[in-house]
């Protein structure tokens, strides 16, 4: 095949992707709305609508993964384009199976689905789709065990923090006296708010194997296992504020507002390692061996 029809092919095919990134992100963010029309309407059949909208999205998002992955020949994620992606597709896939165990209960599906599509937008409106070549730290045997295992746990922490989030809103008007609110019900709210904690406690071992492996990539990269980075430290930081939530939950006394303030700090803390700390290492001229993902 001559070099200008292997152009023209990857140029389309390049096309052909971003119009289904495109596709992706819009369905998302038409259910994140569907969701809120919901929440003011307490219908039902509206919320169900609008998770049917986010499987639609997910198996096209998985659609696009697959054609990213034929396009460059490796998984997609070296560039912070594809990691939004992923982060994406991979809180939306885990809330989609976790809500399974739960009927007609909607409201966490808004927090997931806002996020999911602005993380899309974010990768479409300011970060260019070329699929460049794997850098040279990035060839490595422990980069895709790393991110995978990294993603994945951002994942379900997410999808914990929307659950804790709604237990939250919801409480209080059960506590006066409300008989149901948004599904939830006194005799069912326990059960829930025990799925986010359950989440976590699976999370956090995959948080951890992310460390450990992505130290060993570090010491095949650059020699070293740990050099204090800004995102290995704020990874330290994430890993110490949910190793305070489990603590807080063995803890009678701190199970209530104590260890939901600290799921959702882990959730911020999480963001801050994801997105916050390139932000700011790049604003502040702060050395960081993970700038190539900015």
């Amino acid at each position: 095949m001559s070099q200008e029809l292997i152009l023209s092919r990857d140029a389309y095919l390049l096309t052909v992707e971003v119009r289904l990134f495109w596709l992706v992100a819009l369905v998302y963010a038409f259910s994140a709305l569907v969701l809120l029309f919901h929440i003011l309407t307490r219908r039902v059949g509206i919320g169900r609508a609008a998770q049917g909208m986010m499987w639609a999205g997910m198996i096209l998002h998985l659609g696009w993964i697959a054609l990213r992955i034929f396009e460059g020949g490796r998984a997609p994620f070296q560039t912070l384009y594809e990691s939004l992606s992923w982060f994406a597709c991979t809180a939306v896939l885990t809330y989609l199976v976790v809500s399974r165990k739960w009927r007609d209960i909607y409201l966490p599906a808004t927090f997931v689905a806002a996020l999911s599509s602005g993380a899309c937008f974010y990768a479409l409106l300011s970060r260019s789709p070329a699929v460049p070549p794997l850098s040279p730290p990035l060839q490595s045997y422990w980069f895709e065990w790393h991110v995978v295992l990294a993603f994945f746990s951002y994942a379900v922490f997410v999808v914990s923090s929307s659950i804790e989030v709604t237990y939250l809103i919801v409480k209080p008007f059960l506590n006066r006296g409300a008989d149901e609110v948004f599904g939830l019900t006194r005799s069912n709210i326990r059960e829930f708010r025990g799925t986010a904690f359950n989440l976590v406690l699976f999370g956090f071992p995959l948080l951890t194997f992310a460390i450990f492996s992505g130290a060993a990539w570090a010491n095949e990269a650059w020699g070293r296992y740990w050099s204090w980075d800004p995102k290995e430290t704020w990874s330290l930081i994430t890993w110490s504020v949910f190793t305070m939530y489990l603590h807080a939950m063995s803890i009678p006394k701190w199970r209530g507002n104590v260890a939901s303030a600290l799921n959702i700090l882990g959730f911020v803390c999480m963001m801050m390692t994801f997105l916050g700390v390139n932000w700011l290492a790049k604003l502040l001229g702060i050395p960081s061996l993970h700038l190539y993902a900015v």
